[in-house]
């Protein structure tokens, strides 16, 4: 009697996990529709750009594959043939004193010369680890941090802006609000952007990693420029995550239309293999780009942003103009 019911059980899990199984073969969420000639794609850039020589000398880079005319003119000439107008040159983290990352005068100077030649629009992303190298709750931290940046921005006037990115900022903080604010007032003419969490989802259950509506909201009256982080959600299928960057892009788009600040849509590019959070081939830009393609987001959005240059190869920029030709 046992034994008949063992086999019961088992003959109804093997249906179950093959319907199962059938269904995951037959679904077909994405699009491959080609998304709208967008103005404003852009992508982070690393350290190297703008970094100063003390940067170089602890990281052991050669300058040169920075810092010569050449080389800047090809990174710009490749993005602009792939429709970006916009970079995020990382100058994080900000010291224990607020103060932002250091760069180089003649260098920064250098790369907005042919950023202007290019049509390129240069926004420096600043920021750091929330509690450590970022602590928006300390009035002196902020009060430094928005100086420094207001110094960057009177020392390189054709910089179009800088880019906040704290992480991980938990959801609903009014202290970040409190920075943003502050941020705004001191940069007037300038894009304050924001390197935001999507929103939460049961796919990947971690507070301090997903914004509801009501706080991207919040936030995006608080600045002109929103780059969600549609990425690092430890999904394992590749299937579920397109889906899943149909659902963000719905949301967010639905959320944030009646808003003046201009979002941007945040896809990955990177590998971080191992990591647990990430899976590359899982996410990538062609499933993030399926993705957003289904959601038919229309100029709801102003661009996709790419994380990041220093990831993309050929093959990465093929899957890249298949969608953004």
């Amino acid at each position: 009697m046992f034994g008949k019911s063992l086999l019961r059980i088992v003959f109804l899990l093997t249906v179950i996990l093959g319907g199962a199984a059938l269904c995951y073969l037959f679904w077909d969420p994405g699009s491959d529709t080609p998304l709208p000639d967008y103005s404003d794609n852009a992508i982070w850039i690393g350290h190297g750009w703008l970094g100063d020589d003390a940067w170089f000398e602890r990281k052991q880079i050669d300058r040169a594959d920075f810092r010569s005319e050449a080389k800047i003119t090809a990174l710009f000439r490749r993005l602009a043939d792939n429709r970006i107008s916009i970079v995020y040159p990382h100058l994080c983290p900000a010291r224990p004193d607020g103060s932002i990352a250091r760069c180089d005068y003649d260098q920064t100077e250098r790369f907005l010369d042919l950023a202007g030649q290019s049509g390129i629009r240069v926004i420096p992303w600043v920021g750091g680890v929330f509690g450590e190298s970022a602590c928006p709750a300390d009035e002196e931290w902020r009060k430094r941090f928005v100086d420094s940046i207001s110094e960057l921005m009177n020392a390189h006037p054709r910089l179009a802006g800088v880019q906040v990115n704290i992480e991980p900022m938990p959801d609903g903080n009014a202290d970040f609000l409190t920075l943003l604010e502050e941020l705004h007032a001191a940069i007037p003419g300038k894009i304050l952007s924001v390197a935001a969490y999507p929103p939460p989802t049961t796919w990947h259950q971690i507070p301090d990693l997903h914004w509801s509506s009501e706080y991207l909201r919040q936030v995006t009256g608080r600045c002109d420029q929103m780059a969600v982080m549609m990425y690092d959600t430890s999904i394992p299928l590749e299937k579920c995550y397109i889906d899943l960057m149909t659902r963000w892009t719905a949301q967010l788009t639905e959320s944030l239309r009646s808003t003046e600040c201009d979002l941007l849509l945040g896809i990955p590019a990177y590998e971080d293999a191992g990591s647990g959070y990430h899976h590359p081939r899982v996410e990538h830009i062609s499933s993030a780009l399926r993705g957003i393609s289904a959601a038919d987001p229309g100029e709801d959005i102003r661009g996709i942003a790419v994380y990041c240059e220093w990831e993309m190869n050929e093959t990465k920029w093929r899957e890249w103009r298949e969608f953004i030709p």
